[in-house]
């Protein structure tokens, strides 16, 4: 996260498929205007698969909504355990001060209003009249106490070290939250959100679970649009409709989650009729789930980067000629084509261009983006920098992939193809996901690095990977000098800049070898529609956008 240092190790979201001078008072998705927002209409959906919104809506009440997930959780809470599909889950029943909306805004959530009195200070107003899930009113102590709880290391270790900018957090009013940012960042205003690093509860609620939420026996209470009833680790988790909840009533009176990892036995339970959604369909496999009657996927940009990590304080990779050797024998192109099926972009940089909202339009952000170093796919340049390198003869390297991921798989054996041309081997291995995790832990010489992006900072990664603490144990002294600059700039368009020059300053040293930015797939039942289906949908409450169809 741009928001702080990043943690020392590699968290589940990174890997799973696993922030105006002068006293103004403006609406939350005005405030984001000012940092920084997305205009409307930008955010691109390749929707080749039928509309997402197909279907007249018949204003009708859907009893059960069954979905299923590509993978399992053991905790509910994304402090405790931040992998993608944690945010997916946690948003349908928690809010933070601020959430997200389909074209990256920030926007209402239990903060009606944002005071920004100076660079470092955000007033929150709360929302009147706000109830948790069992009745009770929604105070600044909760708030604050849940602030409290969200840096807590013990608490929350997967996103506390998202809130070292925070200097200070008070109550300024009955009604009102004074957060003030230690370096004035634009990325700061993204903290308090739901789809970064707040999740609000009673005090009451962390004082009686002692801080550990999500679990079978400590349920969320929250302020979501629906409330928790039933929760079976690795298994299935229940929601119930919230009567509290301050927004319009969705749809779906309860819906039903099913955690099905292995991907053969999740198509073979929808076509069976046992789901009406399903996300993150495998793109290798999505012209199957088209086929199945009564079926439409789609896509659209998941604001994913997938790349290669290479640790440069570990033989040969050590080394910048064998680094820029494997990036020029990589076919990206080929790669999304093939691979991907072409539900994908060929990644120029670290930062995808859905993340540069109210800024530059995604394919303005593109353009922009690839202004950073290329290494072009060609034999010849990379024989030529293995021949200037420690090991001209060649080696050996592994590169292990998670079960949740195939498709790595699958691109890693293409490329090592290429590889064994120019003298190096590559042993691919699969791993099961919890095992692939600890391996990557451990910082080995090549590695995969698969992260979702759930804000619009378009810094979310950036920051981390030039960090003091990334997974490359790079040290380009340029590229930190510009992320530090762009970590205290409270100018939205010149951090933009500073970040797209870091990426620039790191090309040349090849400490990272980025490949595609994704695209999600989405299965939905003739039966069901998605209104405003996006990017940023599924790191919102999106089953309130879920209608019945006909």
């Amino acid at each position: 996260m741009s928001q702080a240092s990043p943690p020392a190790e590699l968290r589940r979201r990174s890997i799973l498929k696993g922030a105006l001078t002068g006293a103004v008072v403006l609406s939350v998705g005005a405030l984001l205007e000012a940092c920084g927002a997305q205009p409307s209409g930008s955010t691109r959906s390749v929707d080749s698969g039928g509309q997402a919104s197909a279907g007249q809506d018949t204003h009708k009440e859907i009893p059960l909504l069954r979905v299923s997930l590509p993978g399992s959780l053991s905790s509910l809470y994304p402090g405790q355990e931040s992998g993608i599909l944690n945010y997916y889950v946690a948003n349908i029943a928690m809010e933070g001060l601020v959430g997200v909306d389909g074209e990256g805004r920030l926007v209402p959530a239990l903060a009606s209003a944002v005071t920004r009195t100076d660079d470092r200070t955000y007033v929150y107003t709360l929302r009147e009249g706000a109830l948790f899930h069992d009745g009770s009113p929604v105070t600044v102590e909760d708030v604050l106490y849940s602030i409290t709880m969200a840096a807590d290391s013990t608490v929350s270790p997967s996103t506390a070290s998202y809130w070292a900018d925070l200097a200070s957090a008070e109550k300024t009013g009955a009604n009102e939250i004074t957060l003030v940012s230690k370096s004035g960042g634009v990325a700061f205003a993204w903290l308090p959100a739901s789809a970064d690093a707040l999740w609000i509860a009673p005090k009451s609620f962390w004082q009686s679970t002692g801080g550990k939420v999500g679990t079978t026996s400590t349920l969320f209470t929250g302020t979501g649009p629906y409330q928790v009833t039933a929760f079976k680790p690795d298994s299935y988790i229940e929601f119930s409709r919230n009567p509290h909840w301050w927004g319009a009533a969705p749809k779906a009176a309860k819906l039903r989650i099913d955690f099905i990892p292995d991907d053969s036995t999740r198509r073979l339970a929808w076509q069976s009729g046992e789901a009406d959604v399903s996300l993150n369909v495998p793109l290798a496999a999505a012209k199957q789930w088209e086929g199945v009657s009564g079926t439409r996927v789609v896509y659209t940009p998941d604001r994913s980067y997938a790349g290669l990590t290479f640790n440069t304080s570990v033989a040969p990779f050590d080394d910048p000629h064998v680094r820029r050797a494997v990036a020029h024998a990589i076919d990206r192109a080929a790669i999304v084509k093939e691979v991907l099926h072409g539900h994908g972009q060929v990644a120029t940089a670290l930062s995808t261009p859905e993340q540069f909202g109210g800024l530059w339009t995604p394919e303005q952000a593109t353009a922009k983006l690839a202004t950073v170093p290329q290494h072009e796919y060609s034999l010849d340049r990379a024989r030529a920098e293995l021949a200037q390198s420690k090991v001209p003869g060649g080696f050996t390297a592994d590169l292990s992939y998670p079960s949740t991921g195939p498709h790595l798989g699958t691109a890693a054996l293409a490329f090592a193809a290429d590889l064994k041309k120019i003298g190096i081997t590559l042993n691919v291995k699969e791993l099961a996901v919890e095992q692939w995790i600890a391996e990557l832990n451990t910082f080995p010489g090549l590695a995969f690095f698969w992260y979702f992006n759930t804000t619009g900072d378009p810094g979310e990664l950036v920051s981390w990977l030039f960090g003091a603490e990334n997974p490359a144990k790079y040290s380009g002294a340029r590229a930190a000098e510009l992320v530090g600059q762009a970590a205290t700039t409270g100018d939205p368009a010149a951090r933009a800049e500073l970040l797209l020059q870091a990426q620039q300053a790191q090309a040349a040293d090849a400490a990272y070898a980025p490949l595609w930015w994704g695209q999600s797939a989405l299965a939905l039942r003739d039966t069901v529609g998605i209104s405003g289906y996006t990017s940023y949908t599924l790191v919102s409450p999106w089953p309130t956008q879920i209608y019945a169809a006909v």
